[in-house]
C-alpha cells in the first residue's frame, strides 16, 4: 500500500528477474517496461494519493450502474440477492456525526457498505481494482467517478446533481456517515501512538492470550 515500498519491491524485481531468466533460460523473459509497471499502480491511498485525475457526475453513474451493476446490486443498492448490500442503514444525522449508529443496533440485519466504510479512496480504489465482476480494471477513472458518485447519491450524502471530481473528494469524504469508525487502536497496525505522528498504539494487543475455562465474564475468551 505504500507506494515507497511498492516501487522499491517492483524495482528489485524487475532488476533480478530479467538476469535470473536469462542465466536459466536464455532468451526467454524481458525487463517490464515503465508503462508496464505503471499499468498495476493504481493503489489510491486514504489521503488520496494515488487518486487519477477524472470527472463523473450522478447521471452518468446511474447510466453505468443500470447497465453492468444493477444484476448483482439491485436497482437501488440494496439487494442482498448475490452480496452485503451496498447503501442503507445509514441516515443524515450519521453523516452530520460521522458516526453510524445502527453499527450498534444488534437487531440491525445488514450492515451495509456504507454503514461501515470510513475512507471514500476505500470505495473508489475497488471500483476501479475489481469491478465490474466480469472486467475488472477495464473502467476509465471518469466512469470511476460517475459510478461512485451515483453510489454516493444513493446513500443520500450528495444531490442528484453533482459530479464527483479528483478536486472534491476530500470534501465528500467528510460527509460520510462513518467517516470516524475506523480505529487504529490496536495491535495489528503497526507504528507508535497518534499523539506521537504514528498511526498505531505501539502494537499492543487488542486481544488476551488467556482462555478462560468458568465462571467467564462477557469478552472472556472461552
Amino acid at each position: 500500500m505504500f507506494k515507497w515500498f511498492k516501487w522499491a519491491a517492483l524495482a528489485l524485481v524487475c532488476a533480478a528477474a530479467p538476469a535470473w531468466a536469462a542465466e536459466r533460460y536464455p532468451g526467454v523473459g524481458r525487463a517490464a517496461t515503465a508503462a508496464e509497471v505503471h499499468a498495476w499502480d493504481i493503489d489510491v491511498r486514504a489521503d488520496f494519493q494515488g487518486l487519477p485525475e477524472g470527472e463523473g457526475s450522478v447521471a452518468r453513474g446511474q447510466e453505468l450502474y443500470g447497465a453492468q451493476c444493477v444484476a448483482c446490486h439491485g436497482a437501488t443498492g440494496e439487494s442482498d440477492a448475490f452480496f452485503t448490500p451496498l447503501v442503507g442503514g445509514t441516515t443524515q444525522d450519521d453523516i452530520r456525526t460521522g458516526h453510524a449508529q445502527a453499527l450498534a443496533d444488534s437487531t440491525t440485519a445488514q450492515r451495509t457498505t456504507f454503514m461501515r466504510l470510513a475512507t471514500l479512496s476505500t470505495l473508489f480504489d475497488y471500483i476501479q481494482r475489481a469491478m465490474p465482476w466480469e472486467a475488472p480494471k477495464s473502467l476509465p477513472p471518469d466512469d470511476v467517478y460517475a459510478l461512485t458518485a451515483y453510489l454516493l447519491h444513493l446513500a443520500g450524502i450528495v444531490p442528484e446533481t453533482f459530479s464527483l471530481s479528483h478536486s472534491n473528494v476530500a470534501e465528500v469524504q467528510s460527509r460520510l456517515p462513518n467517516r470516524y469508525g475506523m480505529t487504529t487502536d490496536h495491535g495489528l497496525w503497526p507504528g507508535p501512538p497518534d499523539a506521537e505522528g504514528g498511526m498505531g498504539n505501539g502494537g499492543i494487543p487488542d486481544i488476551r492470550a488467556a482462555r478462560c475455562m468458568s465462571d467467564c465474564r462477557p469478552g472472556d475468551g472461552h
